[in-house]
């Protein structure tokens, strides 16, 4: 029994320091480890997560040969920033509102958005049968939301409040309910949604393969930001640093070679969703989309405005240190 435990606690040892934090795994190189969503949003991060499988790693030829990027793909905001909470990842892709509440809830500690991602891609689809035709026929309405506190599900319950309705997270005037985007677009075939507040490729995918109707769209609002943790940025400035720089270079890349941004952003998302994503639905939502890195700190005062008229963060606290560009 004595061996036995002997071999259990060596096995433990060696398991963790191949994982590391952050650190030099068994190889001898230090990981990054990245976040992003299988959404048109997370351009950057479905582009360069692709290059990683193909060997020819965007951020790894900028970082250098003794770093290894680990990607991690997450549904929604909130859970990804769990895993940076938690210490899970270092960086990632996500809408400013879930990296507001983890700011709020670290307090101030943790988070640190360092580059703005990208602008657009967010709109209220509604059925096409005429349900829905101004704000005031919402009540007693469906209305699905990628997931609770992420930053379309804040937007559409501060959205409704403006508009009269009182809205909880179990009810209501207008039933919000966090979905997820596969489920949305199923439950809206089927008509037992009414309304759905997502983002693209699902906003096109509503109107293509479900009749939908876009009721209210978001060009200029900040969809996606790059999030690092305080730690990752403390401990690994220069290379933090670097990810910021090959993050701005790649960004500029897209906009300038949108046909290989698309050839290589569909190949990821098949690689993740197992489903071919037809390019003239790439070409319909592109247009929604601008893909930009700057940051605008004023910004971020909005969105706490609009999740505290969501019921969400009654004390947002000193957010003076949520920006921190490397």
């Amino acid at each position: 029994m004595n061996t036995l435990v002997r071999l259990a606690v060596a096995a433990l040892l060696a398991s963790a320091a191949a994982c590391g934090d952050g650190g030099a795994p068994a190889d001898g190189k230090t990981v990054v480890r990245v976040g992003h969503f299988p959404n048109v949003t997370h351009a950057q991060g479905l582009v360069a997560h692709n290059l990683s499988r193909a060997g020819k790693g965007w951020f790894e030829e900028r970082l250098g040969p003794d770093v290894r990027v680990e990607w991690f793909v997450y549904n929604a905001g909130p859970s990804a920033m769990e895993a940076l909470l938690a210490g899970s990842l270092d960086l990632t892709y996500v809408g400013p509102s879930p990296a507001i509440n983890a700011h709020v809830k670290s307090k101030g500690t943790d988070i640190r958005v360092v580059a703005g991602a990208a602008r657009g891609g967010a709109a209220l689809v509604v059925q096409g049968d005429g349900r829905i035709t101004k704000p005031a026929d919402f009540k007693g309405k469906k209305v699905a939301t990628p997931q609770l506190g992420n930053t379309q599900d804040v937007a559409c319950r501060a959205w409704l409040a403006q508009n009269g309705f009182k809205v909880t997270q179990t009810g209501g005037d207008v039933l919000v309910l966090p979905t997820q985007n596969p489920d949305q677009l199923a439950l809206f075939q089927t008509g037992d949604l009414d309304a759905v507040w997502t983002v693209e490729p699902w906003v096109s995918r509503l109107e293509r393969e479900a009749g939908g109707k876009v009721f209210l769209d978001e060009p200029d609002t900040v969809t996606t930001v790059l999030v690092a943790s305080a730690k990752f940025l403390e401990t690994q400035p220069e290379l933090a640093k670097k990810f910021v720089k090959a993050h701005e270079e790649l960004t500029k890349w897209i906009v300038e070679k949108p046909e290989e941004a698309h050839r290589t952003l569909r190949a990821e998302l098949v690689e993740e969703t197992h489903k071919d994503m037809p390019a003239e639905l790439l070409t319909q939502c592109w247009p929604r989309l601008r893909f930009d890195t700057s940051l605008d700190a004023s910004a971020f005062e909005s969105f706490v405005k609009a999740a505290q008229s969501a019921g969400f963060l009654p004390d947002a606290g000193d957010l003076s240190r949520l920006v921190q560009v490397p």
